[in-house]
């Protein structure tokens, strides 16, 4: 009989996506099947602190401590009881690659993205200019940081105004479901959007809207990347934001997406082009805009972790292109033993042929 693997799934976290991360851990603990897997619950608290067990979910929602005990970090390297970590951390301190160094530094396989394509995933500012050097299509942006925001205010805004047309919207730079967005009308709206950016990122985005449809497609795999049938959010407010996603679940999801042969496979094949531009592994969700006046097809970002809730895209697109839930998780698992594995065969120290360092 084959030895179950022990998996620890990691949620909550220091970041403005806490709640979802504890809606999407929820959904992949139950999913992850108990016959193949140890499944042990990791939670992260918002000032950091580390609570593992079975009550490590009930004590993030409600601070009862039942059935946890504290750990402040991962246990040494080759001491752990752990076959492979999943991180279901949106957000900063979770989907930024800082994690993820932790997680090598313990030497553990972990499910997702490496540090690299975590880091430049998360900052929309970075990945885009990753799309262009790639050549891949994106909404036109301009991206600052509060500094250069405080001492040249009115030269970034007139430029805003000079570049992009209204409507826009104001992002920050390093955070996703859709937390501190805003969809901006004008020059006031616009300056008090990105005041209450700026609370949540030193660096803000501001994004050319795109009128149009917004399609959605899922990655999955390591070296040869696959793309799963794209599908369209049709949203009943005025943008696909938080409330929408996680709450209301009020938006239409289309699955899979009516578009015609060629788009299917434009937006396939741009999604994997996405995929590589990070250097991504494992999983990700790459979103797009088909523009209504030209019908030319906008990259408009990439998500590492992508939600696992139960309105997600991620899962459902797969479940639509022949991955149930429970078998994409196995695929997950297993990439990222599969990755480890290559890691590890590369040689980890260097002899020169002389004898300076021992002087």
């Amino acid at each position: 009989m084959r030895k179950k693997l022990n998996i620890g799934v990691v949620f909550g976290g220091r970041s403005g996506e806490h709640e979802v991360s504890l809606v999407s851990a929820k959904s992949v603990i139950s999913a992850l099947d108990k016959s193949k897997y140890n499944v042990y619950p990791i939670g992260i608290t918002r000032t950091g602190q580390w609570i593992a067990g079975k009550g490590a979910m009930q004590y993030l929602k409600t601070g009862k401590k039942v059935g946890i005990k504290k750990q402040s970090i991962l246990p040494e390297p080759n001491k752990s009881n752990l076959d492979v970590l999943f991180p279901v951390l949106h957000g900063p301190f979770g989907e930024d690659g800082t994690i993820q160094g932790l997680f090598q530094l313990a030497d553990i396989p972990y499910v997702g993205a490496n540090v690299l394509a975590s880091a430049c995933g998360m900052d929309k500012i970075i990945m885009k200019a990753l799309f262009i050097q790639a050549n891949i299509p994106t909404p036109k942006y301009i991206g600052f940081s509060r500094y250069e925001y405080e001492n040249n205010k009115n030269k970034i805004i007139k430029s805003i105004a000079k570049e992009l047309k209204y409507p826009v919207f104001t992002k920050p730079a390093n955070l996703g479901s859709s937390v501190g967005i805003n969809k901006c009308l004008n020059s006031k709206q616009l300056k008090a959007s990105i005041k209450g950016a700026f609370a949540y990122d030193r660096k803000v985005i501001v994004e050319q809207a795109i009128v149009g449809r917004e399609i959605e497609c899922s990655v999955l795999g390591h070296n040869d990347p696959k793309a799963s049938l794209p599908g369209e959010i049709i949203p009943k407010r005025d943008f696909y934001d938080y409330d929408a996603k996680y709450v209301s679940g009020d938006s239409d999801l289309v699955i899979p997406a009516k578009l015609n042969k060629q788009q299917i496979n434009n937006i396939k094949s741009l999604s994997i082009k996405v995929f590589k531009a990070i250097d991504c592994s494992g999983m990700a969700r790459v979103d797009f805009f088909i523009q209504k006046s030209t019908g030319k097809i906008f990259a408009n970002e990439i998500n590492t972790i992508p939600g696992f809730t139960e309105i997600s895209m991620y899962t459902k697109l797969w479940e639509a292109s022949g991955i149930s839930y429970a078998k994409l998780l196995d695929k997950l698992v297993k990439l990222a033993i599969e990755r480890h594995n290559e890691q590890n065969k590369y040689q980890k120290s260097f002899l020169p042929s002389t004898d300076w360092y021992k002087q």
